[in-house]
């Protein structure tokens, strides 16, 4: 009975980790968390949209450089062999496709891009991540800033203040406006994805409310994730939920899918929120050969464009940032000069064709087969360490399975994603986090994951 009753007594020499404390609470020693969680918040904010690092990219930096700091501070090993290999790994075809670019020099910015957001970030968030709570905080962050963007999307659709689709003010792009299309659909599906990972494995020392608060999240943000009619995102949310449902087990999962299906027939039949638009837009995703809309010719165009490409420099490439310079050498003459894009407050403008839209070509054509081998290969065991250590936490009882599930859905709504967009935005950074996330979870000591 002693020895039960020993940890209520307090103690000095024990050392601040054993005192019990409050699992939602330690703000004061959770400070370096703070850049992470503006990296997330900040892409919201409106800034120029004419290239140039935002608020976000700054915060992201802010991170690094407190990452660095507090490493030569504490004067600790960053990063394990096996992690610092596996986030290390894409260095190899960055640095190969800008020493091997026809102009070096044009080719920096985008080596400074892509070490961003592929490598620096990434880490930064392993290191700065101490525990499965650190881990709850940015995800949680990527939930506030869905809610808030999903929020203003759905008001741009019903008062008729969205971008322009169909020739209706309507679609849903939040605070990014149109000319980052993508946006809104990207950071809500991220909070739709977090939020439900913490519906389906919600903390044992959670408060009682949680859990029911992130299912209805992750239910009502499939409101404007559908009217953002962002054919792709659909596509990817649809594979990470269907991951995550499988991992967590048969009966649970039968139950969630059926709780998602009523709810897909509340909000589009009963309501009849967009029904007919959507309909229509799901089923342009087939129509690839007989009858394809304008964006998806041109894109299928590009991802020509960007095969030609590489089968004049398989190995390297034609170098980083090198894609629009040699996109008319070797695009059809199908493809048109570029997209239209008006409404939520900006006038029409004709935004211009500059990727193909789909990261791996986009790789493939820039970094050639060397490149995407190592941003492939990091990716797959970053996914592979996730869900293998996902299926040895649930086996064990452990309680920080949520992180687990928002790891594997986050990273593998990134890789499906990355079949239909690439990089560019605001929300750009948002992938490095995301990536840290996965890479943290798959990739972190076992002491660091079990804190709950």
């Amino acid at each position: 009975m002693a020895a039960v009753l020993t940890p209520l007594a307090p103690s000095t020499a024990a050392g601040p980790r054993a005192v019990s404390r409050p699992p939602w609470g330690g703000w004061r020693s959770r400070w370096p968390l703070l850049p992470l969680v503006a990296t997330v918040l900040l892409p919201a904010l409106p800034h120029g949209a004419s290239g140039g690092g935002g608020p976000a990219d700054v915060a992201s930096g802010v991170a690094v450089l407190v990452c660095v700091g507090r490493l030569l501070y504490l004067r600790r090993r960053p990063l394990s062999a096996t992690a610092a290999l596996v986030l290390g790994l894409p260095v190899v075809g960055f640095a190969l496709a800008t020493v091997t670019a026809a102009d070096p020099a044009a080719a920096l910015p985008g080596l400074v891009r892509y070490l961003q957001v592929f490598v620096l970030v990434p880490i930064a968030v392993c290191l700065l991540l101490r525990d499965a709570h650190g881990f709850r905080i940015v995800a949680g962050s990527l939930v506030v800033l869905a809610v808030v963007q999903g929020v203003t999307g759905v008001h741009q659709y019903v008062t008729g203040t969205g971008a322009s689709y169909m020739g209706e003010d309507i679609r849903a792009v939040g605070t990014f406006g149109p000319s980052d299309i993508m946006g809104m659909a990207t950071v809500v599906a991220y909070g739709l994805l977090a939020a439900a990972a913490c519906a389906l494995r919600t903390p044992r020392n959670a408060p009682a409310w949680l859990r029911p608060c992130a299912a209805v999240l992750a239910v009502a943000l499939i409101v404007p994730l559908t009217l953002s009619f962002s054919r792709g995102v659909w596509i990817a949310t649809a594979a990470a939920v269907l991951v995550v449902l499988a991992l967590t087990g048969r009966r649970q999962a039968l139950t969630s899918l059926a709780v998602l299906g009523a709810a897909g027939v509340v909000v589009v039949g009963g309501f009849g929120i967009g029904s007919e638009m959507i309909a229509d837009r799901a089923a342009s995703v087939t129509r690839v050969t007989s009858t394809p809309d304008r964006s998806v010719s041109d894109r299928y165009a590009m991802w020509s464009a960007a095969g030609a490409m590489w089968r004049e420099r398989p190995a390297a490439g034609v170098g980083l940032k090198g894609f629009p310079a040699h996109r008319d050498g070797h695009a059809s003459i199908g493809l048109s000069s570029g997209s239209d894009t008006a409404g939520a407050g900006q006038e029409f403008r004709r935004q211009a064709l500059l990727s193909p839209h789909n990261m791996y070509l986009l790789v493939l054509s820039e970094q050639g087969l060397i490149g995407l081998t190592a941003l492939l290969g990091s990716w797959a065991a970053i996914l592979a360490g996730a869900v293998r250590r996902l299926c040895v936490a649930r086996s064990r009882g452990h309680v920080a399975v949520d992180c687990g599930l928002a790891a594997v859905a986050l990273m593998t709504w990134q890789s499906v994603n990355f079949l239909y967009a690439d990089i560019g935005g605001p929300t750009t950074v948002l992938s490095g986090v995301v990536l840290g996330l996965a890479a943290w979870w798959a990739l972190s000591g076992p002491d660091r994951v079990s804190a709950a």
